[in-house]
């Protein structure tokens, strides 16, 4: 797959210095940080003895560290760089601070929105904006956006082609529109891409990828082709996305949470990482002749001889063009593409298993020749993002064995050791929010956008006490689905549900029952054994025993108008909106009046 590579392109921008350095310098900082924590949980787990609970125990804590450690120094890192680059985006990213955004728009664009048994509307409601962008821009001829379906639904399906064909009637002559549905969503999404490299990607230079709920400016856009123009070597260019404005109370919080998170983590990633970063499979640029030259995924064979195909496609495929010689960059910048998020915790429970059963596909790819070995490490740690979730729940467990069998904490665990392995642990798990939230409150224009200090402080207290519900149901969910794909239970690529609905007691429990049964259980034995240590086991039981009033409050239609109207999870597009998600009438910014940011239609 990667013989047909261009000798002039394979240059190793990790033999660059400054590159070598980075990552050695972000390789030595994880060893050591894993080895630090190893040693304070050996510490604290002294008192009991290694037998075999606490070496259990030990082993099960060392598969949870490191997601949190490579999270905790890509937050310092990106830290760092926010409180002393006059222009982040620049100190990661140096060519992309080049592009002046004057430059000529020569590549011929494919524009391609990938749907399956979605709104019509909705989407043309996202697509109109950027089809006006472009218009307005004078530079619309080099695009076209092709509508590529992979809808099976007959009622869904009739809806498409009325509504594409009339969207196509009101372009035409302005920007070139194609629909096409397929019958069978053979390889899902990558299948869906890569049969429109096959009809038409010999037409064009440039790809940009969006998902059924992405929104891009057509300045987004253009600014995006514009920095893959200057460098040929790019192969993939990731915009960074964050949240549309929600009206749900569980959207609204996560968001908000989102946007704290990824702001320090992706600058500090992005720092280290430089050329091998990542790609999310939407809101992003492709270079199409490498990318059907040495992107294409194989089809997997499984133990019962049927065959599978790939569904988290996209950091394979960043992998393969890395390997191939061209570049993968992100541009850490926060008005480049937004996304809907689901709107209830059922709906992004269905979302997160998808992105499970696609994660533990990628152990085939650990060992193809030529990867990079940050690509191997990206791997990698999306497995063990998963792989992650037993783990914590084994620690929960046992944890709970050890309480209830024991005579006194102290005969387990160190009350110093113990206590500082907790708040290091929790510093850990929280530091990208913490690093954005500490930079935020010291600048003053980005405080007045978040709705001022008291409000982002309390917003920020608020996510913090959802995180922590939140992350435990997700980890049983986890849990089970992953014994599951053992025998063999698979899920497939199926729509979304993207409009706020209520979540009723029946639905909650038959959803969360082994939530709430782990948690419940765990909270009473430790309870009615060694109380003293229960604020402890909350911070993992307190979630999965609140499961099903926490999914059907956060459901609730009145608590997001609530919501909205208080400014819980405010985010600076609710402060003042940019131009061109006014045209978008999204409820939550329509409820309040406020400033317009200028920007692009």
């Amino acid at each position: 797959m990667l013989e047909h590579t261009p000798p002039q392109l394979i240059q190793a921008s990790e033999a660059d210095e400054s590159v070598v350095v980075r990552r050695t310098t972000f390789a030595l900082l994880f060893v050591i940080t894993m080895a630090a924590s190893l040693w304070l949980a050996v510490l604290a787990l002294a008192p009991g003895g290694f037998g075999i609970l606490a070496s259990a125990v030990l082993v099960l804590f060392a598969v949870t560290l490191p997601w949190m450690v490579a999270g905790f120094w890509n937050a310092v890192i990106g830290f760092l760089i926010m409180r002393s680059a006059a222009d982040p985006v620049a100190a990661v990213f140096p060519a992309a601070a080049r592009v002046r955004g004057d430059e000529p728009v020569t590549a011929s664009t494919a524009i391609l929105l990938c749907i399956r048994n979605e709104l019509p509307k909705r989407i043309i409601r996202n697509l109109e904006p950027m089809l006006a962008g472009l218009d307005v821009s004078g530079y619309a001829p080099g695009f076209h956006l092709y509508v590529l379906s992979d809808t099976d639904n007959t009622e869904v399906a009739a809806a498409e082609e009325a509504h594409f064909s009339e969207l196509e009637l009101r372009w035409r002559d302005r920007v070139a529109i194609t629909y096409r549905r397929r019958a069978v969503n053979t390889g899902y999404k990558a299948g869906n891409i890569r049969d429109f490299c096959e009809r038409w990607g010999g037409r064009h230079e440039l790809a940009v990828t969006l998902d059924a709920d992405s929104f891009m400016t057509a300045d987004a856009i253009l600014r995006l082709v514009r920095i893959m123009q200057a460098d040929p070597r790019l192969g993939i260019l990731q915009g960074l996305v964050i949240g549309l404005p929600s009206t749900g109370l569980f959207a609204r919080i996560f968001q908000f949470g989102m946007r704290l998170g990824m702001r320090s983590y992706t600058i500090g990633s992005a720092w280290w990482q430089a050329d091998c970063g990542p790609y999310w499979g939407h809101n992003a640029v492709l270079r199409l002749a490498p990318f059907i030259a040495h992107c294409e995924l194989p089809v997997l064979s499984g133990p019962d001889a049927r065959t599978r195909h790939i569904l988290s496609h996209d950091q394979i495929e960043a992998a393969l063009m890395r390997a191939a010689g061209y570049h993968v960059r992100v541009v850490p910048q926060e008005d480049l593409g937004w996304e809907e998020n689901p709107p209830t915790l059922l709906e992004f429970m269905r979302r997160d298993l998808r992105w499970c059963q696609g994660n533990m596909q990628y152990w085939r790819f650990l060992f193809l020749p030529r990867l990079s070995p940050v690509s191997r490490y990206q791997l990698v740690l999306a497995i063990l993002m998963f792989i992650g979730s037993p783990a914590w729940i084994g620690l929960l467990v046992l944890a709970t064995i050890a309480l209830v069998t024991c005579d006194s904490p102290a005969s387990l665990i160190r009350a110093d050791a113990g206590s500082a392995l907790l708040v290091w642990v929790l510093i850990m798990w929280f530091s990208p929010k913490i690093a954005s939230a500490i930079d935020l409150l010291l600048r003053p224009d980005l405080r007045r956008a978040f709705g001022g200090a008291a409000r982002f402080i309390v917003n920020f207290a608020i996510e913090t006490v959802y995180s922590i519900l939140l992350c435990p149901v997700l980890w049983i969910s986890h849990t089970i689905f992953l014994v599951g794909l053992l025998f063999r239970r698979e899920i497939g690529w199926i729509g979304q549900v993207r409009d706020g609905h209520a979540v009723p007691f029946g639905l909650a429990l038959a959803s969360l029952w082994p939530q709430t049964l782990i948690g419940c259980a765990a909270l009473a034995l430790v309870g009615a054994t060694q109380p003293a240590a229960l604020p402890y086991v909350a911070v993992l039981a307190g979630g999965p025993a609140l499961a099903v009033p926490f999914a059907m409050m956060t459901a609730w239609s009145s608590l997001g108008r609530l919501a909205m109207r208080i400014g819980i999870g405010r985010l600076p597009e609710e402060t003042a909106t940019p131009k061109a998600l006014l045209s978008l009438s999204l409820p939550a910014i329509q409820s309040v009046v406020r400033p317009v940011v200028p920007g692009s239609v």
